[in-house]
C-alpha cells in the first residue's frame, strides 16, 4: 500500500474536527434554524461540507465506496446544476430530517471513506480536489459561524454562543485615520500558477498586470465611534450620500438606521457579539456593513472605498498576513495594535469598489467543478483581506471574496482611500 499523504491528511482531519467545534456550543435547535434565506441552518452546512467529498471524491475515486444515502444528493446539493436539481435554498431551515444525529453519522460515514481513500497514492486530479474540498469547508465554516450569529443576534433574548468571545478595546475613541501615499504605476495583481502543493481559487488567477494612479489608503479600518459620529450627524437621512439603489432599499425596508447588531437602548449603544449583548467599544472597528454603508461613510469623511487593485497592492507591501483570525478565539474585531499590520488581515473583510469579474484569461476549474466560482460574476463587489472568524490559513493576499452590495451579515467594514 502506497504511504498515506500524511500533510493532506492531517489537514483534512484538523478541518473536518472544526466544523464540529464550530457547531459544539449550539443546541439541537440551533442546528435546523435558517435566519435568512441567505443564510444557511448549521446542519446543511455540515451535510453539504460532507457532500462536497462525497459527490466530487469518493463517488469517482473510491471504487468500494458506498452512498450513505442516495436522497441527500438533491437536499444537500448547493448549485451545482451539473450534478442535478437542488432541494430550494429558502426552505433549507424546513428539514427537520435527517436528524441532526444522522448528519453526524453521515460526517462519519464519510470520513471513515475518505481515509480509505488517503492511504492510496495521490494523482494531481485527486491532490487538487482534495485541497478544494478542504479550503471549501473552511469557507463554510465561517458562513456557519456568521449564520448562526444571524439568528442568535435576532433573537430578543441575545443568546451567548461563546462566553469567551469577548470583544477587546477600550470605550474611547481611537487616534485619527492617517493616509499612506502610494506611488501609482504598472503593477501585477492576481496570483500566479501555484506551486504543486500549493492551492489558489481560480478567481484568483491569471496574474496580470494592471495601472494604478496615484493614491491614499488609510492605515486601519474606520471604528464604531468613528461610525457613531456619522450616525448622529444624521448620515442615514441624508440621501445625497446614498447610491440610489442603497436609498431605495432603506425606503423598501422601512429605513435600517446602524449597522446590522447594534442596539440603542435608555442605557446608550450595544452590540450583540457572540459573547452576547455588550456595550459597543468605539476604537473596535465597525463591522456587519453593507457596501452601501460603506460607501456612504466614505462619501461623507471626503473619502471614497479603494479598488481591489489599490488594495492588493497596498497589501502586498506588508511583510506577511498576520491577524485577527478564527484562531485567536475572539470571533470579534480588535483594536488597531492588537492584530495583525494596519489590520489588512483579519478583523473584518473590507469592501472595495470593483465589480466582482473575471480577470483577463480567466479560466473555472475543469468539468463541474468550474460552477464553483465563475458563474457567480455579475451585481456583485470584491471584499479583501479576511475576517476574524476567517481561517489563517485560508486568506492570501490575492484572496477575493465577493457578496452584494446590500449584505451585511457578515464581518464586513471599511477601509478608505483617496486620490
Amino acid at each position: 500500500m502506497p504511504p498515506v499523504n500524511e500533510a493532506l491528511a492531517s489537514k483534512f482531519s484538523a478541518t473536518r474536527l472544526r466544523s464540529v467545534e464550530i457547531c459544539e456550543p449550539l443546541t439541537v435547535e440551533d442546528h435546523v434554524i435558517q435566519p435568512t434565506e441567505d443564510a444557511s441552518p448549521p446542519k446543511w452546512h455540515l451535510a453539504h461540507t460532507t457532500w462536497f467529498f462525497e459527490t466530487f471524491l469518493l463517488k469517482p475515486y473510491l471504487p468500494d465506496y458506498r452512498v450513505f444515502d442516495d436522497a441527500y444528493e438533491y437536499l444537500f446539493n448547493s448549485y451545482y446544476n451539473g450534478i442535478g436539481a437542488q432541494f430550494p435554498r429558502s426552505k433549507r431551515g424546513t428539514l427537520s430530517r435527517p436528524t441532526v444525529d444522522e448528519v453526524r453519522s453521515y460526517r462519519d460515514h464519510v470520513d471513515q471513506a475518505m481515509q480509505r481513500l488517503l492511504a492510496r497514492e495521490l494523482n494531481e486530479a485527486l491532490t487538487f480536489r482534495m485541497s478544494l474540498g478542504i479550503h471549501h469547508e473552511q469557507q463554510h465554516q465561517e458562513l456557519m459561524l456568521t449564520d448562526v450569529k444571524s439568528n442568535l443576534g435576532h433573537n430578543p433574548l441575545f443568546p451567548v454562543y461563546r462566553e469567551r468571545a469577548i470583544p477587546v478595546g477600550s470605550s474611547t475613541a481611537a487616534e485619527p485615520i492617517n493616509f499612506q501615499s502610494l506611488d501609482g504605476g504598472l503593477f501585477d495583481i492576481g496570483h500566479a500558477p501555484p506551486a504543486p502543493s500549493q492551492f489558489v481559487f481560480d478567481n484568483e488567477s491569471p496574474r496580470h498586470k494592471v495601472f494604478v494612479g496615484n493614491y491614499k489608503i488609510a492605515d486601519r479600518v474606520v471604528t464604531n465611534g468613528e461610525y457613531l459620529s456619522f450616525i448622529e450627524d444624521g448620515g442615514y437621512g441624508a440621501p445625497g450620500l446614498w447610491m440610489s439603489d442603497a436609498w431605495s432599499l432603506i425606503a423598501a425596508t422601512g429605513g435600517f438606521k446602524q449597522p446590522l447588531y447594534w442596539v440603542h437602548t435608555d442605557e446608550g449603544w450595544f452590540e450583540y457579539t457572540f459573547a452576547g449583548l455588550r456595550p459597543l467599544v468605539l476604537d473596535n472597528p465597525v463591522t456587519h456593513v453593507s457596501a452601501y454603508e460603506a460607501d456612504a461613510y466614505a462619501r461623507w469623511v471626503g473619502a471614497r472605498l479603494p479598488t481591489e487593485q489599490e488594495w492588493e497592492v497596498a497589501a502586498s507591501r506588508l511583510e506577511d498576513t498576520t491577524g485577527n483570525f478564527y484562531e485567536s478565539g475572539q470571533l470579534h474585531p480588535s483594536p488597531l495594535g492588537a492584530g495583525g499590520q494596519n489590520q489588512f488581515y483579519g478583523d473584518v473583510w473590507e469592501w472595495t469598489s470593483s465589480s466582482y469579474s473575471p480577470y483577463p484569461g480567466f479560466k473555472t476549474f475543469p468539468g463541474q467543478l468550474g460552477e464553483y466560482n465563475g458563474k457567480f460574476m455579475a451585481n456583485q463587489l470584491v471584499l479583501r483581506g479576511g475576517s476574524c472568524v476567517t481561517a489563517f490559513d485560508h486568506i492570501r493576499n490575492t484572496y477575493r471574496n465577493f457578496f452584494y452590495p446590500k449584505d451585511r451579515w457578515q464581518f464586513s467594514g471599511i477601509r478608505l482611500a483617496k486620490d
